[in-house]
C-alpha cells in the first residue's frame, strides 16, 4: 500500500471515531460560530480624566446561543493621523499563529484588559461596562477604540463597533460647591468654570450634571438630572430625612462637548424640619390641691408626645413641667398653691432627630380657692 493509501485510510478511520468521542451526530460547528458575539453599542465621551468609553456586554455567541461563561473584555486604541476615510475598514482580529489565540486587534493597541470578576480600572453595573482610558492621550489627537470579548476558553469576540473621538480640552470643574440639607430635600448650588484644562477661556454654553451616592468611599456615578441644567443650581427632593448623601457634579462644554473632572465631594444629610401640629382644645380644672389639665390629640404619624408649661402671668414666663414628651393627653399639675392662678400652654413634639416643636396650645387658666 502507497503512503498516499495508507494516510486515507488512517483519515477514514479516525474521523467516525472523534465524531463518536465528542458524542454528537454530524459534523461540528464550525469554531467562528461558537464565539461570543461582538459588542454592538460602544460608545466613547471626553471626560476631564481621558476618554469614556462605556458598552454592554454580549449575552450570545455567534450562532446565536447563550454566553454564560464570559470572563472578560478588552480595549484597544488606535491614534488616527491625517483625514479619517467616509467609510473606515472593520478592525479584524491578529492571531499568534495558525493554531494560535487571538492576540490582538490589528492596527490597535490594547489599552485595558478587564476581569469581570474583579474589574479594577473599570465599573461593571450588570450588562453595563464603563472604563476612562488616561493613557499616554494628548489633546487635539485623534483616537479610535474597539474592545472584544472573552470567555472561559479564551475565544475572542470579532471586533465592536469603531468610535472615534477627538480630544479637545473639557472644562475645569465647577468651582465653590455647596449642598444645603432641607426637609427631605438638598439643595446644591456651585460657580461656572472660566477656563478649559488647557487654561483657555470657556466660549460656549455651559452644560451641567449632578451625582449622587450614599458611600463617600464610592464615587457618585448615578446621575440625577435626566436632561443637562442650564443653571448652576439643582435641587434634589428624591431623599430621605436623616439619610447622608454625597453629591458631584461636571460640566460639559455643549450638548456633545468635553466634560468636566467632577467637583469634590459635598456631603449633606436631610432633617425633618416641620413641627406638629398644634395642639387644641386645652381645659384647666382646679381640684382640691391639684390642677388637671386635658386637651385633643394630635394626628401628627411622627408624634413623640407632649410638653406641658406652665406660668403665673399670661402669656408670658412660662416653665416646662415635662422632662420628656408625654404621650397622654391629660396632665395633673400637683405643684401649686391655694389662692393662686395659673396659665398653661401644651406643645406637640415630633420624633425627628432634631425634635421639631410645635407652637402652643391656646392659654386655659385655673385659680386654686
Amino acid at each position: 500500500m502507497t503512503r498516499a493509501a495508507r494516510v486515507s485510510l488512517a483519515l477514514t478511520l479516525l474521523v467516525p471515531l472523534a465524531l463518536a468521542a465528542c458524542g454528537r451526530r454530524g459534523p461540528p460547528a464550525a469554531p467562528e460560530r461558537r464565539l461570543p458575539a461582538a459588542v454592538q453599542d460602544l460608545s466613547a465621551a471626553v471626560v476631564g480624566e481621558g476618554v469614556q468609553l462605556a458598552w454592554s456586554l454580549p449575552t450570545i455567541r455567534v450562532d446565536r446561543s447563550p454566553l454564560k461563561d464570559l470572563r472578560r473584555t478588552e480595549v484597544y486604541r488606535r491614534l488616527e493621523t491625517g483625514v479619517e476615510p467616509a467609510a473606515p475598514r472593520p478592525a479584524i482580529l491578529t492571531f499568534g499563529g495558525l493554531f494560535g489565540g487571538p492576540s490582538g486587534v490589528a492596527g490597535f493597541e490594547r489599552v485595558a484588559e478587564i476581569s469581570l470578576a474583579e474589574p479594577v480600572a473599570a465599573e461593571v453595573a450588570g450588562r453595563r461596562v464603563t472604563f476612562t482610558d488616561a493613557q499616554g492621550l494628548a489633546l487635539g489627537r485623534r483616537y479610535t477604540y474597539v474592545v472584544v470579548a472573552v470567555d472561559a476558553q479564551g475565544r475572542t469576540s470579532p471586533p465592536s463597533n469603531r468610535v472615534a473621538v477627538a480630544l479637545t480640552a473639557p472644562p475645569r470643574a465647577p468651582a465653590n460647591f455647596i449642598a444645603r440639607a432641607g426637609d427631605r430635600e438638598v439643595r446644591l448650588a456651585w460657580d461656572p468654570p472660566t477656563t478649559l484644562e488647557d487654561g483657555s477661556p470657556v466660549t460656549g454654553a455651559l452644560l451641567y450634571h449632578v451625582f449622587r451616592s450614599t458611600a463617600p468611599e464610592a464615587r457618585p456615578e448615578r446621575r440625577l438630572n435626566p436632561e443637562p441644567l442650564a443653571t448652576p443650581s439643582y435641587v434634589d427632593v428624591a431623599v430621605q430625612n436623616d439619610a447622608t448623601y454625597y453629591y458631584a457634579v461636571r460640566a460639559r462644554l455643549g450638548p456633545r462637548g468635553p466634560t468636566s473632572r467632577p467637583t469634590e465631594l459635598a456631603r449633606a444629610t436631610p432633617e425633618d424640619q416641620t413641627p406638629p401640629t398644634q395642639p387644641r382644645g386645652l381645659v384647666a380644672v382646679a381640684a382640691a390641691s391639684t390642677v388637671r389639665l386635658a386637651w385633643d390629640a394630635v394626628a401628627d404619624p411622627d408624634l413623640a408626645g407632649y410638653h406641658v408649661y406652665r406660668s403665673t402671668s399670661p402669656g408670658r414666663g412660662y416653665q416646662r413641667l415635662t422632662a420628656t414628651p408625654q404621650s397622654a393627653t391629660t396632665y395633673v399639675d400637683a405643684d401649686v398653691r391655694r389662692a393662686q392662678t395659673y396659665y398653661y400652654v401644651v406643645t406637640a413634639v415630633d420624633r425627628a432627630r432634631a425634635a421639631n416643636e410645635s407652637v402652643p396650645s391656646p392659654e386655659a387658666r385655673a385659680t386654686l380657692p
